[in-house]
C-alpha cells in the first residue's frame, strides 16, 4: 500500500518536471506536480488509502526540512549580524508592500462581488 502511495507522489513530481522542463521554465517542477495531485484529487473526490498512507509517513520526517535552514543561520550568522539593518529593512518593506497588497486585492474582491450581487 505504501509503495503505491509513494509510486503516485513520485509520478507527478516526474510529470511536474516534464512540463517545467517542456512548457514552464519558471514554476519549479514538483510545485507543478502538486498543483497536478490537487486537481486529480478534487476530480476524483477523494484520496485513496495508499496515498494518504505514504502521505502521513513523509509528514513524520516534515521538520528535517528545517535542520538546513536552521543551520544555514547558525553558520552564517555573524554575516546576518553585520548586515542586519538590511533584512530589517527589507522584511519591514515586504512586509508592508504585502499589507498594503493585500487590503488592495480585498477591496476589490469586495467591490466585485458587491456587483454581483446588484446583477442577480
Amino acid at each position: 500500500m505504501l509503495l503505491r502511495g509513494l509510486t503516485w507522489l513520485v509520478l507527478f513530481q516526474l510529470l511536474g518536471t516534464a512540463i517545467n522542463a517542456l512548457l514552464l521554465p519558471m514554476l519549479p517542477g514538483p510545485i507543478i506536480g502538486l498543483l497536478l495531485l490537487l486537481v486529480f484529487l478534487v476530480q476524483r473526490g477523494e484520496v485513496s488509502e495508499p496515498l494518504t498512507l505514504a502521505a502521513s509517513s513523509l509528514l513524520r520526517y516534515l521538520p528535517l526540512l528545517l535542520v538546513p535552514a536552521a543551520v544555514g543561520v547558525m553558520v552564517y550568522a555573524k554575516a546576518i549580524a553585520a548586515d542586519f539593518w538590511a533584512v530589517v529593512g527589507a522584511l519591514s518593506l515586504s512586509l508592508l508592500l504585502s499589507l498594503v497588497f493585500a487590503g488592495w486585492l480585498m477591496q476589490k474582491l469586495i467591490e466585485r462581488q458587491a456587483r454581483r450581487r446588484e446583477d442577480t
